[in-house]
């Protein structure tokens, strides 16, 4: 909130809308482009495509969805990209370093197979790369290079409104699962570099892929600083932390499981390997720690023989 009481997302421009969802499907930012087309930054998860497309449809008001812009291509930032082209035959836009995945619907490579989520397959028609710039809104956006929690993030800044579309490399309260780490690739420096990068920038307001948009970006920052360090100093609580949102994202999807279902779908997915490999532990000992964690934490509870997201 803002000193004033007021959200930060009260104070956009009219032409700028953000859409907060929950931690399923990502958060939406709509712009008017006027002469009744708009463009829509990230489309949530596959799961939510038709709820997406149903918000979509009323925030539109009777514009014509021109053109999507995705940040970076984890299934809950692109898994209504399918079905909003379907609906609306419009421009889909990627991270240029992923091109040639999404072109040849390599699963693994975007990330869908080593995470065990799902994604509708779509077709991308352009992409964007450090320093590319685009005008959504009436105003004009430069895509910076974000990489740590994915190594071809894009974020989205704006000098003349003073804002960044900050995907999940900036929370309120911390920032994505550093995935390169898990498989033994840098990840926290990148990390270090793109928070350092947003340090330098005058940034009034962010709206982030996940949670509400917030004005208090030095508080912001400072927490992502203090939580990168510790996970520097101690890597293992980035593989924990992987294991719970991994596991967590499972049941919201499927919404309750048996444990073997849940093993199965950890089963062959790499990013739950490598994060158990990281604790010393085999997968079903992990998704069983994980799984009693969670429960712990009130996120998940059991239904007899199943678990169930709380």
């Amino acid at each position: 909130m803002s000193s004033d009481g007021s959200s930060p997302a009260a104070a956009l421009p009219a032409t700028v809308r953000f859409l907060e969802r929950d931690w399923l499907s990502c958060n939406q930012v709509l712009f008017d482009d006027g002469d009744g087309s708009a463009t829509v930054v990230d489309t949530g998860y596959l799961k939510h495509a038709d709820v997406t497309a149903a918000l979509l449809r009323h925030a539109l008001g009777g514009r014509r969805l021109a053109r999507i812009v995705n940040t970076h291509l984890h299934s809950d930032h692109c898994g209504g990209n399918a079905r909003l082209f379907a609906e609306h035959g419009c421009t889909i836009v990627v991270p240029a370093a992923d091109r040639a995945a999404v072109d040849t619907w390599d699963e693994r490579a975007l990330t869908y197979s080593m995470t065990g989520q799902r994604c509708a397959r779509f077709t991308a028609h352009a992409s964007l790369a450090d320093g590319d710039r685009i005008t959504m809104g009436g105003f004009e956006w430069q895509a910076l290079a974000a990489p740590g929690h994915d190594p071809h993030s894009l974020v989205l800044w704006c000098a003349g409104l003073r804002t960044l579309v900050s995907a999940d490399v900036l929370w309120r309260d911390g920032f994505g699962v550093i995935f390169p780490e898990l498989g033994g690739e840098s990840g926290f420096a990148e990390q270090q570099a793109i928070l350092e990068r947003i340090a330098s920038l005058p940034v009034a307001r962010v709206l982030p892929g996940h949670g509400p948009a917030f004005d208090d970006v030095g508080a912001a920052l400072e927490r992502a600083f203090s939580r990168l360090a510790a996970l520097r100093a101690d890597p293992r609580r980035n593989a924990r932390n992987a294991l719970k949102v991994l596991v967590k994202f499972a049941l919201l999807d499927r919404e309750r499981l048996e444990p073997q279902q849940l093993l199965a779908i950890a089963s062959g997915a790499q990013a739950l390997e490598n994060a158990a490999g990281l604790l010393g532990l085999d997968l079903p000992t992990a998704i069983a720690w994980a799984t009693d964690a969670l429960v712990a934490q009130g996120e998940l509870r059991r239904e007899g023989g199943l678990v169930a997201y709380a």
